[in-house]
């Protein structure tokens, strides 16, 4: 019998580990800028006296500063508590097997792993620092020591477009603003395509994504799954703006495939 989702829940947050920033050069320029235009404001309105671009100067200053707290907020709480939801809604039994494509240091794979009492938690990934700071396999190690769950857990060092992994090895597959990485669209098919191959008849995958999130939608229907209509998340998965909010693109593979 599965390990109660109401416990394992109460479990999921505060997160123990350290799980550093996402994109960690973009909330620096976002705060720059917004400094750069606080300093320009000020003399445009004290000095130079022209009210009118001072005034603007000084609310995209306040544009740009809220985009950082926005951005700061998400990858630091807001996406955790958004991924707790996505995991429990799943009722896992506790005995899957689950991949995290482009892991990092294991923010979403070592929640998953914690619903686990006889499966195991994959994680793999590339360990850019500059998709992920401090990113490393180290890291996640211990990440992964500080919740409890290293036992559960096997990373391994491969690029998404080229799994090592057998046909039809996992059941569930998540993925979290990673895939955007892949600079190609054909790259980004590619992973998309691998994911299914591993995945299981009757298996889940669901990603998280910021941008070409209906692509992979249609590419992955083109593949055969069931794919639900991608749904925006919420205040709590924005990257800044609502442009770049995350959006979840969860699909079923069919037996018959």
């Amino acid at each position: 019998m599965g390990t109660s989702s109401a416990i394992v829940a109460q479990r999921l947050l505060p997160r123990r580990g350290d799980y550093g920033f996402d994109a960690p050069y973009v909330p620096a320029i976002f705060i720059g800028i917004g400094v750069v235009l606080l300093v320009i404001g000020l003399l445009v309105l004290l000095l130079w006296q022209v009210p009118v671009w001072g005034v603007i100067c000084l609310l995209y200053c306040v544009y740009m500063l809220l985009s950082a707290a926005s951005y700061i907020y998400t990858t630091r709480r807001g996406k955790f508590q958004v991924w707790s939801e996505l995991l429990r809604e799943l009722k896992l039994k506790g005995d899957e097997e689950i991949l995290d494509l482009g892991c990092g240091r294991g923010a979403v794979l070592l929640m998953a792993a914690k619903f686990l009492h006889e499966g195991k938690g994959h994680g793999v990934d590339i360990w850019r620092t500059v998709d992920q700071s401090g990113n490393a396999s180290s890291t996640t190690q211990k990440n992964a020591e500080l919740e409890g769950v290293a036992e559960r857990v096997t990373l391994h060092t491969a690029d998404m477009r080229q799994l090592p992994f057998a046909d039809n090895s996992f059941d569930l597959i998540v993925s979290s603003v990673a895939i955007h990485n892949i600079p190609s669209r054909d790259g980004r098919d590619q992973a998309l395509s691998e994911a299914v191959r591993v995945l299981k008849p009757g298996g889940r995958l669901l990603i998280v994504d910021i941008r070409e999130t209906r692509h992979y939608a249609q590419h992955l229907t083109s593949l055969g799954m069931d794919v639900a209509n991608p749904r925006m998340l919420d205040w709590r998965f924005c990257y800044g703006a609502p442009w770049v909010a995350g959006t979840l693109v969860q699909a079923t593979k069919p037996s018959a495939v």
